[in-house]
C-alpha cells in the first residue's frame, strides 16, 4: 500500500498542473433511444453552473439522461449549483438519477436540505423505486437502488466491507420487470445485478481507477488495485454493465466524461 501516497501526489499534481478536458464517448448498443450517462461530478465544475457540461450534452440531443450517483461530495453544504445544472438538464430531456455513497454519507442537516431542493426540481430521484415510461414508441422500466452504506465503508474504514446480493435487490425494490434498466452506482457487483435480472445497468463509484494505464484502471475508491469495472461496456450473460468513469475527483490519463448510448 505504499504505492498509494505516490499515486495519491501524482494526481494531485496532474490536477494543478492541466485542465483536463470534458470528452464525450459514444457507445452503440443498438436501440433507437439516446441516453446521455453521467456520473461523479462531485465539486467539479465544467464552467459557471456547469455550463460547458449541460451545453455538451445538449448537443448530442438525448432522449434521456441517467445520473448513476455522486453528483455532489459528503462535504458540500451549497446545492445551489447542483440544483441549477439538475434543471438545466431536466429542460433538455427527462432525467433519472440515484444516491451515490457521498449522497448517503451528507450530514443529516445537509442530506435533508439536499433531499428537499431535489424534490422541488423535475428529476427522477429513485431510491429504492421502479418508474414505468414510454420512450420513442417503447415501455422501459426504470428502476434506482441505494444500497446499504456498508458495502462502501464500514466502522470507518475499508476492511470486511459488506457485499451486496441478488436477495438485497430484491429486498430493496422485488423483482426485475421486464428489460429493467437498473441505476446502481458500485459496478462491482454486476454478477448480482445479472441474476437478478438487469438488462442493462448504469454504474459510476471506480472513477475509471482514478489512474489509467493501458486502459486499465488502477485503483478503487475502496483502496484496491485493478478494480475489474472501471470504464466502458460490459457484457454479463444478457446484461449490459455500462460503466462510466465520471466526471470529477483527480484523475491521471482518465478523461472526466459524458456518455452517450444508443439502445
Amino acid at each position: 500500500m505504499k504505492f498509494i501516497p505516490i499515486v495519491l501526489t501524482s494526481l494531485t499534481a496532474c490536477a494543478v498542473l492541466s485542465n483536463v478536458p470534458l470528452t464525450v464517448r459514444h457507445e452503440d448498443l443498438g436501440g433507437n433511444i439516446t441516453a446521455a450517462h453521467i456520473s461523479d461530478l462531485h465539486k467539479r465544475r465544467f464552467g459557471r453552473d456547469n455550463k460547458k457540461l449541460i451545453e455538451k450534452i445538449k448537443r448530442e440531443s438525448p432522449d434521456i439522461i441517467f445520473i448513476s450517483g455522486d453528483f455532489v461530495s459528503r462535504t458540500e453544504t451549497d446545492f445551489s449549483t447542483a440544483i441549477k445544472t439538475l434543471e438545466a438538464l431536466a429542460g433538455i430531456a427527462p432525467v433519472y438519477m440515484i444516491s451515490g455513497n457521498h449522497e448517503q454519507s451528507l450530514p443529516d442537516k445537509e442530506k435533508s436540505l439536499f433531499f428537499e431542493k431535489i424534490s422541488r426540481t423535475r428529476v427522477n430521484y429513485l431510491r429504492n423505486r421502479t418508474v414505468k415510461t414510454v420512450l420513442c414508441g417503447r415501455e422501459i422500466f426504470i428502476v434506482g437502488i441505494e444500497e446499504s452504506y456498508s458495502i462502501y465503508k464500514k466502522n470507518g474504514g475499508y476492511r470486511d466491507l459488506d457485499k451486496l446480493t441478488c436477495d438485497d435487490i430484491i429486498s430493496l425494490v422485488g423483482e426485475a420487470p421486464p428489460d429493467a434498466v437498473l441505476l446502481a452506482h458500485d459496478p462491482l457487483f454486476a454478477e448480482e445485478y445479472a441474476k437478478w435480472g438487469a438488462k442493462y445497468v448504469l454504474s459510476g463509484h471506480i472513477h475509471g481507477g482514478a489512474v489509467r494505464l493501458f486502459g486499465v484502471g488502477l485503483l478503487s475508491p475502496e483502496r484496491k488495485f485493478f478494480p475489474r469495472y472501471s470504464k466502458g461496456v460490459y457484457t454479463l450473460g444478457k446484461m449490459k454493465l455500462l460503466v462510466s468513469a465520471g466526471l470529477g475527483k483527480l484523475r491521471l490519463f482518465d478523461q472526466p466524461e459524458i456518455v452517450i448510448y444508443r439502445m
